[in-house]
């Protein structure tokens, strides 16, 4: 009798085991289902982001979503991808010729800018204006590499132009300049509420070249003289992405400033600057100046705009 009720048991327990695995396969299915109507959902393209969708519209008549990109694209699509080439150009070379750029000469070259042109590089932000460093000095090096430099002519030519390395503190500065001071006082407010300094400098500021740009001004020193000494005071006494109070201009206007950088000044010796000097000679004997383009063909570089 015992050996019959086990053998009940073995014989029944399959069919159960069985009955379980429906609910199982059911949820399989369920989600094999699902995932199929998310790839079919992931194939068809976001109707927001359609080509015709309008994104303005004047008296009744639409500007779709592919004039904008296609506007956009000629206004600054071309600078932007020659920066890139050039950048990624440049980097190629670095790794054929074994050239090393550090830090601390990228460091030297940007207080080396904000004394001479501190709008050198304005448009760009930081991180941008180091990965053009990088890519000037990845050039300069490959240039002047052949090029034997006498060390009593750098030590000569830094003897006569040391004032030249003593920099001043520089500030990487953004400003949006308005007519009245009740405009000022608006705008800041809406900068406290979030707004974006970039795109209410390019509304708003009346200084259509640094408007352009984001109000971006580049590095600003005691000596810049192409600005007015107003934003230089503010701007020295503001923290580093702080956003400082209402200026007077002495044109009547009104300034708001940020500050994005601060570049502290320093005295830099003969020996800190002396391969930067060497580069530097070398590169004024070279026949001609050379930009990273020249080095299109031999790294196959190739891109939208075509030759």
């Amino acid at each position: 009798m015992k050996y019959g009720r086990d053998r009940n048991v073995q014989e029944t327990s399959p069919q159960k085991r069985k009955l379980k695995t429906k609910p199982l396969l059911v949820l399989i299915g369920i989600l094999f289902a699902c995932n199929v109507l998310w790839f079919i959902g992931w194939l068809i393209p976001d109707k927001s982001k359609q080509p015709d969708e309008e994104v303005a519209t004047v008296a009744g008549e639409a500007i779709t979503r592919e004039q904008w990109m296609t506007a956009m694209e000629k206004e600054v699509g071309r600078e932007v991808l020659l920066d890139l080439v050039n950048n990624k150009v440049m980097e190629t070379a670095a790794k054929k010729y074994g050239i090393e750029v550090t830090d601390k000469e990228i460091e030297l070259e940007l207080a080396l800018i904000t004394s001479v042109d501190g709008r050198s590089h304005s448009g760009l932000d930081i991180e941008q204006t180091r990965h053009k460093i990088r890519a000037n000095l990845i050039l300069e090096k490959v240039l002047s590499n052949d090029v034997v430099i006498d060390d009593d002519a750098v030590k000569a030519f830094y003897e006569k132009n040391e004032s030249l390395y003593n920099i001043l503190t520089a500030y990487r500065t953004s400003v949006i300049i308005v007519p009245t001071e009740e405009e000022a006082e608006q705008a800041l407010d809406e900068l406290s509420k979030g707004s974006s300094f970039d795109a209410l400098a390019k509304e708003l500021s009346t200084d259509l070249a640094s408007a352009s740009l984001g109000g971006d001004i580049g590095y600003v020193n005691a000596e810049t003289e192409t600005i007015d000494s107003a934003i230089y005071k503010a701007a020295s006494k503001q923290k580093e992405g702080k956003i400082g109070d209402v200026v007077e201009l002495k044109d009547g206007s009104y300034a708001i400033i940020l500050v994005n950088e601060v570049v502290e000044g320093r005295a830099f010796s003969f020996d800190e600057v002396k391969e930067h000097i060497k580069r530097e000679l070398a590169i004024e004997q070279l026949p001609q100046s050379v930009n990273p383009e020249a080095f299109w063909k031999e790294f196959d570089a190739k891109w939208f705009y075509g030759k």
